[in-house]
């Protein structure tokens, strides 16, 4: 008897001596591409990120797996290809094709935490759906929060746009006179330190917050004081667009639209400016939130993400904003700190937004459902040259009833769905459009990091070709369901309503 109650006596000092499990910090931009200073941008201020990847791990290689804002946070909440997910566009959620899949934070909530969401985490359009629940999964929350600022409420009279009275799908801009704490991100960040707060309070309950910010997607809205750190005639204009597009197969500009014709250069520079404002005025945000988690003592237990749904493009090949499936649409920043995760490290293996629902389940000892389609990224994290499975996947799809509203007549084809697949390792990006018949692109980015030189039809490189389209192909068959049985999607007809504020 004195035996077992010895045993028991240890056994219960070390459940209470055992470490509490980690909270989880997920903050997310919108429309954001790797313009930051700890990416390396020449102009971009982005301090309080630039702070939170010396903490912890910078990933460069990191993709989305659909750069549009619906397929790709719905695949990144689900651990599932968007072939799987049966999202394939905006205007849908998980729920209505896999209804009974676990989300990423649902799975939190079910082993304990508190799982709260601040704006954007689902799919929302921008900027009407500011202040309500857009596309959200309620199973997914015990708490939702949905500010609306000055940016949503008061300034859009005043917002230049190439279409007049069109935001969330076109290229639209203003500098604001209402300050940080009066915008919706600001709103939002400051709903975060309050939700933080009384977290810190409840120190056995852990917490998975998740923060989705508004900026810097189109309308670029942001107070002028982020305006006046990027003056405008020093904004950088991408040139020799139409001998770069000489190469290209035509659905690599599918993603171009109408409206965009008529940019000049000094629209071009205003663009970019507003662009530039916007990310420096989330990264403020952003750092409300960090540092209120270092005030209140949480950060030693609590693993931060900052992502984006997708890149954007500024000019680059002749495009603007995303759906392609270049460096610049595809590639999203990835930072991760916290305990366990080194600091200070550069991952450069590729990696998906698809692999942060098998990371985090894994580093937070969260049960999660067997069907996940990526990786953990936990042994990148406490060792960084390691790479994982070596590659990463990311695709569009055009024609079909997919293409969207102002895009190019080029990103069609007689009404057939055409998908397209692009491997990036860490030497190359592979894209082929329909399993290579509609077109291919190689690029070399040790020595073109840009990639202006499409290699796909160079002898000297058939071999790689080869080892390149075998993988792609097997990576993109294995995106579907293993049990075989695929989402129905819905008709073209029924998403068109959809298609035009993404």
């Amino acid at each position: 008897m004195k035996f077992f109650l010895f045993v028991f006596t240890l056994a219960t000092l070390a459940t209470a001596h055992a470490a509490p499990r980690p909270n989880v910090l997920f903050l997310i931009a919108d429309d954001l591409n790797n313009s930051l200073g700890c990416y390396g941008h020449p102009l971009v201020k982005t301090p309080n990120l630039d702070k939170l990847a010396a903490r912890g791990v910078r990933f460069e290689k990191a993709a989305c797996q659909f750069p549009l804002c619906g397929p790709s946070r719905n695949s990144m909440l689900t651990g599932l290809y968007p072939n799987s997910s049966g999202i394939l566009t905006n205007g849908q959620v998980f729920r209505q094709t896999i209804p009974t899949h676990v989300s990423l934070p649902q799975a939190f909530r079910q082993a304990g935490y508190f799982a709260a969401r601040i704006g954007k985490l689902y799919h929302y359009n921008v900027p009407k759906s500011i202040g309500t629940n857009g596309h959200d999964d309620p199973g997914s929350w015990e708490l939702e929060l949905n500010p609306a600022g000055a940016d949503r409420m008061q300034d859009e009279p005043n917002i230049f746009s190439l279409l007049p009275g069109n935001f969330g799908g076109t290229l639209s801009w203003y500098a604001s006179p209402s300050p940080d704490e009066k915008h919706t991100d600001g709103l939002m960040a400051r709903d975060a330190a309050w939700v933080l707060e009384r977290c810190a309070r409840d120190k056995e309950r852990p917490f998975f917050l998740a923060l989705g910010f508004f900026r810097p997607h189109t309308p670029y809205v942001s107070p002028k004081q982020w305006f006046e750190g990027y003056p405008v005639g020093q904004m950088p204009v991408v040139s020799g667009v139409e001998e770069d597009q000489k190469d290209l197969p035509k659905h690599a500009l599918g993603s171009q639209k109408q409206e965009q014709e008529t940019l000049t250069d000094d629209l071009r520079r205003q663009a970019v400016q507003a662009y530039f404002a916007a990310i420096s005025f989330m990264d403020a945000q952003a750092g409300v939130v960090l540092d209120a988690l270092d005030k209140l003592g949480l950060s030693q237990n609590t693993i931060v993400v900052f992502t984006s749904d997708h890149g954007y493009h500024l000019g680059e090949h002749g495009l603007w904003q995303k759906q392609s499936l270049f460096e610049e649409s595809a590639r999203v920043p990835l930072l991760m700190a916290g305990p366990g995760i080194t600091k200070g490290g550069v991952a450069k293996a590729p990696v998906g937004l698809i692999d942060l629902y098998p990371t985090l389940a894994d580093l937070c000892g969260v049960k999660a459902p067997a069907n996940l389609q990526g990786q953990s990224l936990a042994p990148i994290l406490k060792d960084t040259t390691q790479m994982g499975r070596g590659w990463v996947l990311s695709q569009v799809v055009r024609g079909g009833g997919f293409k969207r509203a102002g895009a190019s007549p080029a990103a069609g084809d007689n009404g057939r769905r055409i998908f397209g697949y692009s491997l990036r390792t860490p030497r190359w990006r592979y894209t082929e459009w329909d399993e290579g018949r509609e077109g291919r692109e190689l690029y070399d980015h040790d020595a073109d990091p840009k990639e202006l030189t499409n290699l796909a039809d160079k002898a000297d490189h058939a071999a790689t070709i080869t080892e390149l389209s075998g993988k792609i192909q097997t990576a993109a068959k294995a995106t579907f369901p293993a049990d075989g049985v695929t989402p129905k999607l819905q008709e073209a007809s029924m998403w068109a309503p959809n298609l035009t504020d993404p």
